[in-house]
């Protein structure tokens, strides 16, 4: 059986390694959806669709499941949101999440969709991690320690920290 799991993984962290360890434990290949692939650089999503592959196929290689990690680019069209990810991705017999909207959309399209319970949501949760990252704050406690390695090797601290400050201005860093 395969399974499907999307999330935008900026960055990857320990809620959703624990997530897919459990997910990777009840199916045989597990497709991972690098979600709003086209985003990157800018704070809410600072890190490019590669650079988050490269987090998660590195997290994941000691599990003992065949996983695809595949970039989904967002599509504002909720309706037509499930036929764009199968699309994009290898055919999956269940999906996983925890976001009510994805929970919807699938069952909706007649996908099975299976939930698991979210570990130490307060801490894990992306927003507090790049919060962390800005202030200097420990943040490396907080990710499996592949995804330490890829944040230092692309210097993902100092892209995230000079895209949230702010010029003379106080207008935040944007291009236009």
């Amino acid at each position: 059986m395969r399974g499907f799991y999307i999330g935008r993984f900026q960055p990857y962290h320990d809620g959703h390694h624990r997530m897919v360890t459990e997910i990777a434990a009840e199916v045989d290949e597990l497709v991972l959806g690098i979600g709003s692939a086209g985003d990157s650089h800018t704070p809410r999503n600072p890190f490019t669709a590669g650079e988050r592959v490269m987090m998660v196929t590195k997290s994941v290689a000691d599990l003992d499941v065949t996983t695809y990690a595949v970039p989904i680019e967002d599509l504002d069209r909720n309706s037509v949101w499930v036929s764009h990810v199968e699309s994009m991705s290898p055919a999956f017999d269940v999906a996983y999440s925890n976001n009510p909207l994805v929970i919807q959309l699938f069952s909706e399209a007649g996908v099975e969709v299976r939930q698991s319970p979210m570990f130490n949501r307060d801490v894990l949760e992306g927003a507090e991690l790049r919060e962390r990252m800005i202030e200097g704050g420990d943040w490396r406690s907080l990710v499996p320690t592949t995804v330490v390695d890829v944040i230092e090797e692309i210097d993902g601290i100092e892209r995230i920290q000079r895209i949230s400050d702010t010029d003379a201005n106080g207008d935040a860093a944007d291009p236009e």
